[in-house]
């Protein structure tokens, strides 16, 4: 018992051992991990002391950028604003009232919002706050600030007087309370029309009045074709309307009828261009309508929860009263012009047009904006064009001209210029030497013939002829009309053909033969030339070129298109004053004969500075035929060149023997073609040349061209030519003639005169090769030739060579420096002057000619003027013809 007791203490006793030594290994591991524990939790407690440091700062960090990345992009934000206000409102319609003035918008820009405050946001610059308007709405101020409201309307209405063209804006005011006074600043703008004040009780009248506007466009401008005005001008490049706003300030409650109409107004108008600027006065809820709210304590566009804005303050006075009197001084000026390529089709269209039954092109713009259409043919056949000087007549034909030009090619249209006043604008169609194209449908420019009136004549004479050739032709197709002609006859060169006379009342001015013809050709042509395709243009600037017409009804009721300057007198009808009130660059067309109901208003593009038409006329040459010759120049005040005359380079020496009949050029004719005056020499009686008056220079021109052309005909030793000079004025003009001749040609002067006419004499008997004796100033050797060489006198020998010296080759070509000296040399007053066969009259008047050298009695209608001469031929002409003498050689 005691053994199992001691087992048992025993065995308790290790299991008690290996309990204590477990708890031991247990607590000493627990106490390890106490102190890992312990150590972990200071280290953790240690991080977490650093923590909240660490964890803020990235937190400021994270924060900071945020902040940063906000502002940047509120910045960009504000800019992009910006920029897009600045697109939408450019130039005067949001700058800054320090340095502002008018920039009116571009042709492709449509001018709408305006500026009236900014928008404040922090930490970016300002953005402009706008508000449709123009061609966009209306605006209504509403709140207690006043003067913020006043600053607004007069910012809206500087802005949009400034962003369009002068006179693009019409303001009309209400003002019941101030009488207009709070648009004081505007009043500059009444003189010219751009300003109307309604007084008190006139708002049912002003109303009415908008509301019909917006019909009236409805129906005739935009016509269906368009939904608003921006869209046609989007379309078409142009606005024909204002932009009409009115500015209601306040009054008395609408009536019923002033209420509808008000809302009329604002549902319509804004398509347009018809605008509401309104305080006081509500308006109803439209999408068009934007509410500006100007508080004491701060403006809203949009209403009480709209976007928060700054007003700006309201433009200074001076420069709302100077801004109004630019506009109002350059609208009572005129309209500028428009572009002159507004009458051209495109690139692709020109020369695309038939003639056959009239020519039809547009001439400017109407108020509408349609194209103001003109027509030459059946009806109306001619046209009347007048104004006073500086009113635009020679713009209007050019601009005429190119629109023509650019739509009919040269075979469908052909023009003949003439400009009796002196100046050279015609020039520019003919071929230059600086600019070498020509306007290909010309066929003859005559520039500065004010003092050559035959000129005109010539022009008219060479219609008359063209319309019996192609009436010939008609009658010979068996029809009637142009039209018909080209039909039956489609190889035939038949174009219509424009000619333009300027200044035509000079051609018809005093009672002699060339104003009787004129006339006469001029009354047959108006009445025939409509059906064969040939249009007369007349244009004056002098009431007289009209009134000129006036004794002949039958001519002037042709000219049933009448086109009227500004100020233009008798061209339309007696009791149509249309074009009294014309604006500048404007003209009243009018194919009724100048009945008023037949009245169009065309504003006229710039057409007439080179550089306008250069580029035109650049294009149509390089389209030009192959066999294109440019247009005959005649210039009134240019001198021709024997060298450049084509008669003078066509004449040549036969290979052998003489020429047939010897032929001597004296000047260039005043005809439509370029031709020389010749004078024929054959072997005939009287076939001799007197050159007649006191001018040496002329006188020496016209010897001089009759022996070089005569030269340029004989071959080298086949001809003798005699220069006899009497004159010291005329050595140097002889001299170089002499020496230009070489050995064809002898000298003679005063001394050696009466041998010339002896040897001349003796070789009459026995002629050979032909000889032409040039005398210059012949009657200066009197004195000399007086004298007996032989049996006969110098005199008596002179004229037995004029007499018997044709019929042998021989031929004297002199100069008289008087009719009566001529007369004496050639025996004395009653002598016969039938050995001078031809003659050349300068400075000598027709009543000196007389009957002996002249048909008829009384000697030709010839009034002698600078560098012109009378040349008649009795083997040839039945009348004078005026000459120009050809320029020195040298």
């Amino acid at each position: 018992m005691a053994d199992r007791r001691t087992q048992l203490v025993t065995r308790v006793r290790g299991m008690l051992g290996e309990a204590l030594g477990a708890s031991r290994t247990r607590l000493s591991a627990a106490q390890s991990e106490l102190t890992t524990a312990r150590d972990r939790l200071a280290r953790v407690r240690r991080a977490a002391a650093v923590v909240p440091e660490r964890v803020g700062a990235q937190r400021d960090r994270r924060l900071a950028e945020i902040d940063d990345r906000h502002a940047a992009r509120i910045a960009e934000l504000a800019r992009r604003a910006a920029d897009a206000a600045q697109r939408e409102a450019p130039g005067a319609a949001s700058a800054e009232w320090a340095g502002w003035r008018p920039t009116p918008a571009r042709r492709a820009e449509q001018p709408g919002a305006l500026r009236v405050g900014t928008v404040r946001i922090p930490g970016a610059e300002p953005v402009p706050a706008l508000v449709p308007l123009l061609d966009a709405g209306h605006v209504e101020l509403t709140g207690d600030d006043r003067e913020g409201a006043e600053a607004v309307v007069s910012a809206l209405l500087l802005r949009g007087v400034g962003r369009t063209d002068p006179g693009a804006v019409r303001l009309i005011g209400y003002d019941p309370e101030h009488l207009g006074g709070g648009l004081a600043g505007f009043a500059p703008l009444g003189t010219a029309g751009l300003l109307t004040f309604v007084g008190p009780g006139g708002l049912a009248r002003l109303l009415d009045d908008l509301v019909e506007q917006i019909r009236r466009i409805n129906e005739t401008v935009l016509a269906g074709e368009h939904g608003s005005l921006r869209e046609l001008a989007a379309a078409t490049g142009r606005r024909p309307e204002p932009w009409r706003v009115a500015v209601l300030l306040g009054g008395d409650e609408l009536s019923r009828h002033e209420r509808g109409q008000l809302d009329r107004v604002v549902r319509t108008g804004a398509a347009c261009g018809v605008h509401l600027v309104v305080r006081g006065v509500p308006l109803p809820d439209d999408p068009t309508v934007t509410r500006v709210g100007a508080h004491t304590d701060g403006a809203r566009i949009g209403g009480p929860t709209g976007l928060p804005v700054r007003l700006d303050p309201p433009p200074p006075a001076a420069l709302v009263t100077r801004t109004c009197r630019e506009v109002a001084a350059r609208v009572n000026a005129g309209p500028a012009p428009t572009p002159f390529t507004d009458l051209l089709p495109p690139v692709e269209q020109m020369w695309r047009e038939d003639s056959a039954t009239g020519l039809t092109a547009p001439i400017g713009e109407g108020p509408h904006g349609r194209p103001v259409l003109l027509t030459l043919g059946d009806y109306p056949p001619h046209a009347l064009i007048g104004g006073p000087s500086g009113t635009g007549k020679t713009n209007l034909i050019f601009a005429w001209i190119g629109a023509l030009a650019a739509r009919y090619s040269p075979s469908e249209l052909e023009f003949y210029l003439l400009d009796f006043k002196e100046g050279v604008s015609f020039a520019r169609f003919a071929q230059g030497r600086r600019d070498p194209s020509w306007l290909p449908h010309m066929r003859l420019v005559g520039i500065n013939v004010n003092t050559d009136r035959e000129f005109g004549l010539a022009l008219l004479r060479f219609l008359a002829e063209e319309l019996r050739r192609r009436a010939d032709a008609a009658k010979k197709h068996e029809v009637t009309k142009l039209a018909e002609l080209r039909a039956v006859d489609p190889t035939g060169h038949w174009p219509r053909i424009v000619a333009v006379v300027d200044e035509f009342q000079m051609l018809l001015a005093g009672r002699d033969v060339v104003a009787r013809e004129a006339a006469d050709l001029l009354e047959d042509l108006a009445r025939r030339g409509r059906s064969q395709g040939i249009h007369l243009v007349l244009a004056s600037q002098d009431v007289r070129g009209i009134e000129a017409l006036w004794g002949r009804p039958a001519l002037v009721a042709q000219f049933t298109l009448r086109i009227a300057l500004p100020k233009a007198l008798r061209i339309l009808a007696e009791r149509n004053d249309a074009a009294q009130s014309l604006p500048r660059h404007h003209a009243v067309v009018n194919a009724e004969s100048g009945m008023a109901e037949g009245n169009q208003v065309a504003r006229i593009p710039s057409a007439s500075d080179w550089e306008t038409w250069s580029e035109l006329q650049h294009r149509l040459w390089r389209m030009r035929p192959q066999d294109a010759a440019p247009a005959r120049l005649f210039d009134g005040d240019a001198i021709p060149r024997l060298a450049e005359a084509p008669d003078f380079r066509a004449l040549t020496a036969p290979e052998t023997g003489h020429p047939r009949t010897p032929v001597a050029l004296l000047g260039e004719i005043i005809d439509v073609q370029a031709r020389s005056a010749a004078l024929r020499l054959p072997r005939a009686p009287g076939r001799n040349l007197a050159v007649l008056g006191t001018r040496v220079d002329e006188a020496c021109a016209v010897l001089d061209a009759a022996a070089r052309s005569l030269a340029r005909q004989h071959r080298p030793g086949t001809a003798r030519f005699s220069i006899a000079c009497l004159d010291p004025d005329a050595d140097p003009a002889a001299r170089s003639l002499y020496e230009d001749l070489a050995d064809d040609a002898a000298w003679y002067d005063e001394e050696t005169v009466g041998e010339l006419m002896a040897e001349t004499a003796e070789t009459l008997a026995s002629p050979g090769t032909p000889h032409y004796l040039l005398l210059f100033a012949v009657d200066a050797a009197a004195g000399a030739l007086a004298a007996r060489i032989g049996r006969r006198t110098g005199l008596e020998e002179l004229r037995r060579i004029l007499h018997d010296g044709p019929e042998r080759r021989t031929h004297v070509l002199a100069w008289w420096r008087g009719v009566a000296r001529m007369r004496a040399d050639l025996g004395g007053p009653a002598a016969r002057t039938d050995q001078i066969g031809a003659w050349v009259a300068l400075d000598a008047h027709g009543g000196e000619l007389g009957s002996s050298l002249y048909p008829g009695t009384g000697g030709p209608d010839w009034y002698p003027r600078p560098w012109r001469g009378l040349f008649f031929d009795r083997a040839v002409h039945r009348t004078g013809q005026v000459i120009i003498p050809y320029g020195p050689a040298r």
